[in-house]
Protein backbone atom coordinates (compact mmCIF):
# COMPACT_ATOMS: atom_id res chain seq x y z
CA UNK A 1 0.00 0.00 0.00
CA UNK A 2 2.41 2.65 -1.22
CA UNK A 3 -0.03 5.52 -0.67
CA UNK A 4 -0.96 4.50 2.90
CA UNK A 5 0.36 6.95 5.49
CA UNK A 6 0.75 4.30 8.18
CA UNK A 7 2.47 1.85 5.82
CA UNK A 8 5.01 4.62 5.18
CA UNK A 9 5.58 4.90 8.93
CA UNK A 10 5.98 1.12 9.16
CA UNK A 11 8.59 1.07 6.36
CA UNK A 12 10.39 4.16 7.69
CA UNK A 13 9.58 6.44 4.76
CA UNK A 14 7.80 8.77 7.22
CA UNK A 15 9.28 9.27 10.67
CA UNK A 16 7.17 8.95 13.79
CA UNK A 17 7.88 9.28 17.50
CA UNK A 18 7.70 5.58 18.33
CA UNK A 19 6.98 4.27 21.79
CA UNK A 20 6.92 0.58 20.87
CA UNK A 21 7.88 -1.63 17.95
CA UNK A 22 8.21 -5.33 17.36
CA UNK A 23 7.90 -7.67 14.38
CA UNK A 24 4.12 -7.24 14.10
CA UNK A 25 3.00 -4.02 15.81
CA UNK A 26 4.14 -0.42 16.11
CA UNK A 27 2.94 2.33 18.45
CA UNK A 28 3.70 6.02 18.04
CA UNK A 29 2.55 9.41 19.27
CA UNK A 30 -0.29 11.01 17.32
CA UNK A 31 0.80 14.23 15.58
CA UNK A 32 -2.52 15.86 16.52
CA UNK A 33 -3.08 14.69 20.11
CA UNK A 34 -6.54 14.81 21.67
CA UNK A 35 -5.25 14.10 25.20
CA UNK A 36 -2.01 14.45 27.17
CA UNK A 37 -1.18 10.92 26.03
CA UNK A 38 -2.37 10.03 22.53
CA UNK A 39 -0.68 7.08 20.92
CA UNK A 40 -1.67 5.16 17.81
CA UNK A 41 -1.21 1.39 17.87
CA UNK A 42 -1.18 -0.29 14.45
CA UNK A 43 -0.41 -3.66 12.95
CA UNK A 44 2.48 -3.64 10.51
CA UNK A 45 0.30 -5.75 8.23
CA UNK A 46 -1.94 -3.52 6.15
CA UNK A 47 -5.57 -4.12 7.07
CA UNK A 48 -7.82 -1.26 5.97
CA UNK A 49 -10.48 -1.53 8.69
CA UNK A 50 -11.53 -3.67 11.61
CA UNK A 51 -13.96 -5.35 9.22
CA UNK A 52 -11.03 -6.64 7.16
CA UNK A 53 -9.67 -8.74 10.03
CA UNK A 54 -9.86 -12.43 9.17
CA UNK A 55 -9.61 -15.49 11.39
CA UNK A 56 -5.92 -15.80 10.47
CA UNK A 57 -5.39 -12.29 11.95
CA UNK A 58 -6.78 -13.14 15.39
CA UNK A 59 -3.33 -13.80 16.92
CA UNK A 60 -2.30 -10.36 15.64
CA UNK A 61 -5.35 -8.80 17.28
CA UNK A 62 -4.35 -10.40 20.56
CA UNK A 63 -0.85 -9.01 20.12
CA UNK A 64 -2.29 -5.53 19.58
CA UNK A 65 -4.20 -5.83 22.86
CA UNK A 66 -1.01 -6.87 24.64
CA UNK A 67 0.88 -3.91 23.11
CA UNK A 68 -1.84 -1.50 24.26
CA UNK A 69 -1.42 -2.84 27.80
CA UNK A 70 2.38 -2.55 27.60
CA UNK A 71 2.30 0.99 26.24
CA UNK A 72 -0.26 2.07 28.86
CA UNK A 73 2.07 0.78 31.58
CA UNK A 74 5.17 2.31 29.98
CA UNK A 75 3.49 5.72 29.66
CA UNK A 76 2.18 5.46 33.23
CA UNK A 77 -1.53 5.65 32.41
CA UNK A 78 -2.46 2.04 33.21
CA UNK A 79 -3.33 2.70 36.86
CA UNK A 80 -5.25 5.94 36.34
CA UNK A 81 -7.12 4.67 33.30
CA UNK A 82 -7.30 5.29 29.59
CA UNK A 83 -9.51 4.99 26.54
CA UNK A 84 -8.98 2.88 23.42
CA UNK A 85 -10.82 3.92 20.25
CA UNK A 86 -11.11 2.33 16.83
CA UNK A 87 -12.87 4.36 14.15
CA UNK A 88 -14.19 2.05 11.45
CA UNK A 89 -14.96 3.27 7.94
CA UNK A 90 -16.32 6.65 6.88
CA UNK A 91 -19.38 6.84 9.14
CA UNK A 92 -17.23 5.77 12.08
CA UNK A 93 -14.83 8.66 11.48
CA UNK A 94 -11.89 6.67 10.11
CA UNK A 95 -9.48 9.01 8.31
CA UNK A 96 -6.50 6.74 7.63
CA UNK A 97 -7.52 3.44 6.10
CA UNK A 98 -5.02 1.25 7.92
CA UNK A 99 -6.39 -0.43 11.05
CA UNK A 100 -5.36 1.55 14.11
CA UNK A 101 -6.29 2.12 17.72
CA UNK A 102 -6.11 5.42 19.56
CA UNK A 103 -4.80 5.07 23.11
CA UNK A 104 -5.74 8.19 25.09
CA UNK A 105 -5.02 9.06 28.69
CA UNK A 106 -2.90 11.06 31.07
CA UNK A 107 -5.86 13.17 32.16
CA UNK A 108 -9.57 12.87 32.96
CA UNK A 109 -11.22 12.36 29.58
CA UNK A 110 -14.47 14.24 29.14
CA UNK A 111 -15.34 13.36 25.56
Amino acid sequence: MSDCLFCKIVDGTILAKKVYEDQHVIAFHDINPKAKVHVLVIPKKHLETLMDVQEEDLPLMGKITSVIQTVAKDLQIADSGFRVINNCKEDGGQEVFHLHYHLLGGEKLSF
